[in-house]
């Protein structure tokens, strides 16, 4: 089982990023997709999930700003961030869910800042 997250780096306020997270070694289509922060000093907190069927969860502090969206045919979810402050400075990881399975990105670091 394989989750590799891409698409982050250094942003300016107000910039726009695109996280991806490839899934591989696993039925891609059946589980729930999460991605997670944690910013320096914080605790890990949930962004977005999206389910098998599409239907989304935002936190409150992302919402109309980022969106979540998957992709079954090449087993990748997709965080677009849009409209980014400096408090979505974090590492983002994604997360696959379904049953007692439970599966783990190694996180891609997101830097907003001037």
């Amino acid at each position: 089982v394989q989750l590799v997250e891409s698409g982050g780096g250094l942003v300016q306020p107000g910039g726009s990023l695109r996280l991806s997270c490839a899934a591989s070694g696993f039925t891609f289509s059946s589980f729930a997709m999460s991605w997670y922060r944690q910013a320096p000093g914080k605790e890990r907190e949930l962004v977005a999930i999206i389910r098998p069927l599409g239907s989304t969860n935002y936190a409150d502090s992302v919402k109309g700003r980022f969106t979540i969206s998957r992709d079954n045919a090449k087993n990748t979810v997709y965080l677009q961030m849009n409209s980014l402050k400096s408090e979505d400075t974090g590492v983002y990881t994604c997360q696959a869910k379904f049953g007692l399975s439970d599966y783990w990105g190694q996180g891609t670091q997101v830097t907003v800042s001037s």
